[in-house]
């Protein structure tokens, strides 16, 4: 995986159906963001944003997202951060690690 990948964003209303690789698409009115995912696999990313899910930083020129994105369900398992339109990447998860996380995120659901 290549380090310090560079993203751009786009502010939607709707995620278009053909995605361009190494674009962030921000949907306010569906308070989601939408991507393909940085290791080149090409699979679509969705990340709600909410209370309980991610959240969106703009700071007039770039993007960071927090927590982390864990791509679990795609074969490739990618994790990263997205920090000043940045990708971080993060260390690979074990499975009990992954369980884990998603225990703690199913207990802070309303």
């Amino acid at each position: 995986m290549t380090a310090d990948l560079v993203l751009t964003h786009r502010f939607v209303e709707e995620i278009p159906e053909r995605l361009n690789e190494l674009t962030v698409y921000v949907s306010i009115p569906y308070a989601t963001i939408v991507h393909l995912c940085p290791c080149g696999c090409g699979s679509e990313i969705v990340t709600p944003l909410g209370r309980c899910d991610w959240r969106l930083m703009f700071d007039g020129e770039s993007i960071s997202i927090w927590p982390s994105i864990g791509s679990w369900n795609l074969p490739c398992k990618s994790h990263y951060w997205i920090r000043r339109s940045r990708v971080r990447w993060a260390p690979k998860w074990t499975q009990r690690q992954i369980e884990a996380s998603r225990a703690i995120q199913r207990r802070r659901r309303p």
